[in-house]
């Protein structure tokens, strides 16, 4: 019998065989035979010569190459923490915004839809809990169908070999040429995507891998992970996921562009309806369910992506970005920047921050209220807790945002450069308590008389390397006037403060010296400029000249209010990571920079600033509640301060034009004219309603202060060149807050002072001033 016959169907023991007809084949089909034996040839190459026989070929590769190639692949495939969203809490639990390079929450199997688990195996590989890492069947189907059509129409790739390649994906992570290179279709790359897929199935169970595969694979509109995908297309939880909603978002990963239901909703639903046949052909959707499924709309409720610090609401973006710079430059974070860029990068952050986010509600208002954003100018303030150093508030009139048209920006007026800020801005006044401080832990005696004249050279002082000298005595730029021609003195320091005067501070300046005013400042947390810039030892530092920001001068008064004790500016009181685990964050860092006695005089003296007589008499809170601070205005009024305390909060205002400066003088702000603008009359009304808005209900405490005896009266009545009792005059007889009887400063308290002593200005001042001919004072008369 021939060898070339064929059998009929007939079951008759009596059949025979019929030799078959010779067949002719075509050029073309005769070359589709040939793809097919290079395709299977390839497989087998590829698959027998690397996982399990190494003794076949390989097309391009010799049996030797492919095995070594194999062989030569590290086993310790690593899956590194997939990149996920976190989230910044203020500190009541409320959520300020979520920030991540990849929207992504991971999330356990059970807080995933059966549905979504198992719509993704029918359309991905439905034979995926049948086979190995590799699935020979579904390659040789493959092979066959590419091999007939002479293109590339099926893949052959394993959920598991899918899933491994998404992970060389995740590790390539912003570096567009490690991504491409995770994704070049190579023989050498399968190989290895083989490899891993082999061990990953040694090590997991399938329910895992496909646990992780929905946790890192893309949906599309910036959605990583099936929790990000069911929050972005239908506003729910991927547990909560119907069969359409299912099918559709199983369908997505093929091609998410392709198939984007905001952008090509047909498509979209002829890919659901396809999935949703592949689960009936798989038996896990009857035919009743799928013909409802498919009946349904595509049923979108999509929210658009909501990442970081913008999305943030009540003004909260500022402090938000704060945090994200805290987190980026703090060692305890990572010893270097790389290493802190990785953990924020990677996410998966709970952050619970300081925030309070009724404060913030009041200060936000405030900045707002006051200021309008379409003003030539803007403001800023930020609250302190005393004693602890955490930051309650952080605000400003311009929105963060990324359009100037909008009046937008993500400068931070409240802190320094190094943190999102800007080159912060000149204080003014606000810097003289800062310079008693000095002189009180001097040895100064808190009744310290100068003789204060209406105008004066620049004096010689001593620095920390040697000593400055005027050489420009007898110019315009070689001396410093106080503000109004009424002041002359002599005066003490609760006058000197109260009314700002500046020859005042100059001459206690030149008495202990620029190095030992540097030095409180840098106790106290000024430690450079805004800019980074270190602080410059020149006569007009301690009247303000040297830029600094809200946050800062802040936390200076707060110290005041804590008694001498600083503490570090914080942000962050705990961070968890998604599985709860606690991540270290920076410790609070206080220090005694004063002596309590001399944080109590400067605390009565400035109640003196806020009370009769003194440049802030007007800025007083609800209920009469007990208030310290100073005011500050600089040359041309671009720039006003005032920052004040209570015993429990502290808060500094900044107004002025954000760059260059804008004279405040002739200007409209908040809808309301301002001949000019003063620390007290323009960001001292914004303190004041923040304030009051933010003390609501929280009980009232008290200063320690003391007992500062009032220097004797005038015998020339003229001498101050003002009547006594008027609005910003000296008068015959002090008018400083000691003078006004019945003050809250009046009291004894406890004495501290020694005798007062009288100093006269030196007579010898011979070197440039060099303070860039700034007005560095507020005026009394137009300051309350």
């Amino acid at each position: 019998m021939s060898r070339k016959s064929r059998r009929t169907s007939s079951p008759d023991p009596g059949d025979t065989w019929v030799p078959r007809p010779p067949r002719r084949e075509s050029p073309l089909a005769l070359a589709g035979h040939a793809v097919k034996f290079l395709g299977y040839s390839t497989l087998a190459g590829v698959l027998l010569a690397g996982v399990a026989l190494p003794a076949a070929g390989a097309l391009g590769l010799t049996a030797k190459n492919t095995a070594d190639s194999f062989d030569n692949i590290p086993d310790d495939f690593k899956t590194p923490p997939l990149s996920q969203a976190s989230q910044i809490y203020d500190a009541k639990g409320g959520l300020i915004a979520k920030v991540y390079e990849r929207d992504r929450t991971v999330i356990p199997a059970d807080q995933m839809s059966p549905l979504i688990r198992q719509a993704q195996v029918d359309i991905e590989d439905a034979r995926f809990y049948e086979h190995g890492a590799v699935d020979l069947k579904g390659v040789l189907r493959a092979a066959t169908k590419n091999a007939e059509s002479g293109t590339t129409v099926q893949g052959a790739s394993t959920l598991t070999q899918q899933y491994v390649k998404n992970v060389n994906v995740e590790k390539a992570g912003d570096d567009q040429a490690a991504v491409l290179e995770a994704q070049r279709k190579t023989l050498g790359r399968k190989i290895q995507e083989l490899k891993y897929a082999i061990k990953l199935e040694e090590d997991l169970t399938k329910d895992q891998i496909l646990t992780n595969y929905l946790n890192i694979t893309f949906y599309g509109h910036q959605a990583y992970g099936i929790q990000a995908a069911s929050q972005r297309y239908f506003s729910k939880d991927a547990k909560d996921l119907t069969v359409p909603e299912a099918a559709m978002l199983a369908g997505l990963v093929q091609n998410p562009s392709q198939y984007d239901p905001k952008l090509h909703p047909v498509a979209a639903q002829k890919r659901r309806d396809t999935v949703i046949d592949k689960m009936v052909e798989n038996k896990h959707l009857t035919a009743a369910q799928a013909r409802d499924a498919k009946a349904a709309p595509l049923g979108l409720a999509y929210k658009d992506p909501q990442n970081g610090c913008i999305t943030a609401n009540a003004g909260m973006g500022f402090f938000c970005d704060y945090v994200r710079h805290v987190v980026k430059q703090d060692p305890v974070f990572g010893k270097s920047a790389a290493e802190r860029k990785k953990l924020w990068d990677q996410g998966g952050l709970n952050i619970y921050t300081t925030l309070d986010p009724d404060k913030q509600a009041a200060a936000q208002s405030a900045v707002t209220k006051k200021v309008y954003v379409t003003d030539p100018v803007s403001a800023a303030i930020t609250m302190v807790e005393p004693g602890s150093g955490k930051i309650l508030a952080m605000a400003q009139t311009r929105p963060y945002g990324l359009d100037p048209n909008k009046n937008q920006t993500v400068v931070n007026y409240n802190v320094d450069a190094a943190m999102g800020g800007g080159n912060g801005f000149q204080p003014g006044s606000n810097f003289k308590p800062i310079v008693a401080a000095a002189a009180l832990e001097a040895g100064l005696p808190d009744t310290q008389i100068y003789p204060s004249p209406n105008r004066m050279d620049w004096p010689t002082m001593k620095t920390c390397d040697g000593t400055w000298k005027n050489l420009d005595k007898g110019k315009k730029g070689g001396s410093i006037p106080n503000e109004s021609e009424r002041e002359v003195g002599p005066y003490d320091l609760k006058q000197a403060m109260a009314l700002s005067v500046n020859t005042y501070f100059v001459q206690m300046e030149q008495e202990i010296g620029l190095c030992a005013v540097k030095q409180m400042a840098n106790r106290l947390g000024v430690a450079t400029k805004a800019s980074g810039d270190p602080l410059q030892e020149l006569p007009a530092l301690g009247l303000g000249t040297q830029e600094v920001s809200p946050l800062v001068m802040a936390n200076v008064y707060a110290t005041f209010a804590a008694r001498g004790t600083h503490c570090a500016p914080v942000a962050i009181n705990r961070i968890t990571t998604v599985d709860g685990k606690d991540v270290p964050v920076v410790p609070e860092k206080c220090d005694r920079v004063m002596s309590e006695d001399t944080a109590d005089v400067i605390n009565t003296v400035l109640l003196g600033v806020t009370e009769k007589g003194g440049t802030a008499r007007d800025l007083g809170l609800d209920g009469d509640r007990q208030i310290a601070g100073k005011t500050g205005t600089t040359d041309e009024k671009k720039s006003a301060w005032f920052s004040g305390y209570t015993a429990n909060l502290a808060a500094s205002v900044w107004l002025g034009g954000p760059a260059k400066g804008v004279p405040m003088k002739n200007i409209r702000i908040g809808g309301k004219y301002y001949p000019e603008i003063f620390g007290a009359t323009g960001p001292g009304p914004i303190w004041q309603l923040a304030m009051n808005q933010a003390l609501k209900g929280v009980p009232e405490e008290t200063f320690e202060t003391v007992y500062i005896p009032d220097p004797p009266p005038r015998r020339d009545p003229g001498a101050s060149g003002s009547a006594s009792g008027s609005p910003g005059g000296t008068g015959s007889t002090p008018t400083g807050p000691a003078a006004a009887t019945g003050g809250r400063t009046a009291d004894p308290g406890r004495p501290r002072s020694t005798q007062p002593t009288q100093q006269t200005a030196p007579n010898e001042q011979t070197a440039p001033a060099q303070h860039g001919g700034e007005d560095r004072t507020d005026s009394p008369q137009s300051d309350g």
